[in-house]
């Protein structure tokens, strides 16, 4: 047992040890991959998205050295046909990538460092089959397998750790990428040595113009997580049963993490969000200690054009069409917004439908993520519609219509283009971007089921909040008189009756001036009902 060369299955052992969700259905994708042409994987996904778990997880099935038996005897691959074929018989080659940069004196040595210190534990295990002076660790891996007929699974977490690390470093990674193609670029020496590989980072694998560096890895990412969608994250039913084992609220688990949602799945939840929440017993903004809002804040003040609009327009609740195609895979080589949206969303800050194209912040926790990071912004006109925010809901409740009005005017501005003002997402951006701190004590639904036009809202106060449920309703060139009596003609009320005591009525209206140009003036009347 070594450090890289079968490092045994502590590391699973210990995560086994805590509040565990069963994730082994992957061993048994990872299982049908071998010594197949589609042997080599590569997973990625955020920061605190369980790939780590992961990557100790397959270490401690394949790892000869060690016997795992009670580690996964119950789980959901002890049920599989391919369990007991591969459990614990392999030579495993496991790489943190993190680790040799962290350990190591000069970052531009992590390539060399890898190959001499793998080499090293390779020549301790199997002296007779490597050469002295041997610098290749391709080769080494070759030698072994083809001396002793025993195959090699290679597992390697924090794959891009290098891109990150060493952003502007292109010599470096290249030279990182080589040592990848040298030991996965197929052929006979490939096949003879490798029996699977599996690779788990943020970024998908760097791309060269259009094509990948790593041709014959099968990717499954956070735009296409295909066959692993199960394994991107917790579940719904899985964040169900952690909740009432727990006896913490759901409903509040769901609005705080929930929110990537794929074709195929409706919600994955942050796990590692997920877990905190549980074990503190609180709901909050766990990423604050994890990740970087500098680095946010740097990518979306990069200055693209289209860009702050289109944050704006998410932070109002909005989704954006994009195109993922032209991202290079790497935290530099941006040539438009939707190559900084892109990132995003391998980052974890914003979610993507596959199927509509379009990006969107997925919940409470990302929301306050990019709400920090904009408050860290020249975006005045951005902050003091966030800053008003703050303010509008209590005005609200309060009956202080003119406040509001000057609210909703600002946040109308802020979220479009004169060309755009009258635009029902533009709207809907106001709403949501004036009552933006009101989400963290209310559900938020737009069109009530029997609501008719395009600026309809119904805010439903969240589990344990002492505050009135409202109807807010838009009207264009008309008044805001006219907008309460469509919420009383339409009964939309009637559908918040069951939570008793008053409901808040409020009507806004913006007009246009007699030459019939906008004359972006807002007016608000607020009633109750009881």
């Amino acid at each position: 047992m070594g450090m890289y060369l079968n490092p045994g299955n502590k590391g699973f052992a210990t995560i086994r040890n805590g509040a565990y969700v069963d994730k082994t259905g992957l061993i048994d994708y990872v299982n049908s991959t071998l010594n197949t042409p589609l042997k080599l994987t590569s997973f990625s996904r955020p920061r605190r998205f369980g790939k780590s778990f992961a990557a100790k997880m397959l270490c401690a099935y394949y790892d000869r050295s060690c016997d795992s038996h009670s580690l996964f005897d119950g789980l959901a691959i002890s049920g599989a046909e391919s369990y007991e074929r591969h459990l614990n018989k392999y030579d495993v080659i496991y790489l943190d990538i993190t680790r040799f940069i962290s350990t190591g004196r000069d970052v531009r040595n992590v390539v060399k460092n890898i190959q001499s210190q793998v080499i090293e534990e390779l020549k301790s295990a199997y002296p007779e089959c490597i050469k002295e002076n041997e610098q290749i660790l391709a080769d080494a891996l070759f030698c072994v397998s083809h001396a002793t007929k025993k195959m090699f699974i290679i597992i390697i977490d924090e794959w891009d750790a290098l891109f990150l690390e060493a952003k502007e470093d292109e010599k470096l990674q290249k030279e990182y990428v080589q040592l990848l193609r040298g030991l996965f670029k197929g052929g006979t020496t490939t096949d003879e040595t490798i029996a699977g590989a599996y690779m788990t980072g943020i970024l998908p694998i760097k791309k060269y113009g259009t094509e990948s560096a790593l041709t014959d890895f099968q990717e499954f990412t956070m735009t296409n997580p295909d066959e692993l969608l199960p394994y991107v994250g917790f579940s719904e039913a899985e964040v169900q049963e952690l909740c009432t084992r727990a006896e913490v609220d759901f409903d509040e688990m769901r609005q705080w993490y929930d929110g990537y949602s794929f074709e195929d799945c409706c919600s994955v939840y942050n796990p590692n969000s997920v877990m905190q929440a549980i074990r503190k017993r609180r709901f909050r903004n766990y990423w604050q200690t994890s990740e970087s809002f500098e680095s946010l804040k740097q990518y979306i003040t990069s200055g693209f054009d289209g860009l702050k609009d289109a944050i704006v327009f998410m932070l109002g609740g909005q989704h954006i069409k994009i195109d993922t195609g032209t991202f290079q895979n790497d935290i530099t080589s941006f040539e438009n917004r939707d190559d900084i949206l892109t990132l995003l969303v391998h980052l974890g800050y914003l979610a993507y439908d596959a199927k509509k194209q379009e990006v969107y912040i997925p919940n409470l926790e990302v929301t306050d993520a990019f709400k920090i990071a904009v408050k860290n912004t020249r975006w005045d006109e951005v902050n003091k519609a966030l800053s008003h925010s703050d303010r509008l809901l209590r005005a609200t409740i309060e009956g202080d219509s003119k406040m509001v009005a000057e609210a909703l005017e600002l946040a109308h501005e802020t979220c479009t283009s004169s060309l755009e003002y009258n635009d029902e997402n533009s709207l809907s951006c106001a709403i949501l971007l004036a009552y933006y701190t009101a989400k963290n004590e209310y559900e938020i639904f737009r069109e009530l089921p029997t609501g008719k036009g395009f600026a309809d809202y119904a805010f439903i106060p969240r589990k344990g909040v002492d505050k009135p449920p409202m109807i807010i309703e838009l009207k264009y060139n008309k008044s805001a008189d006219s907008a309460i009596r469509q919420i009383h003609d339409n009964r939309y009320a009637g559908k918040l009756a069951g939570f008793g005591g008053k409901v808040l009525l409020v009507g806004v209206n913006y007009d246009k001036d007699a030459k019939g140009e906008e004359r972006k003036h807002h007016t608000c009347i607020i009633a109750t009902m009881e």
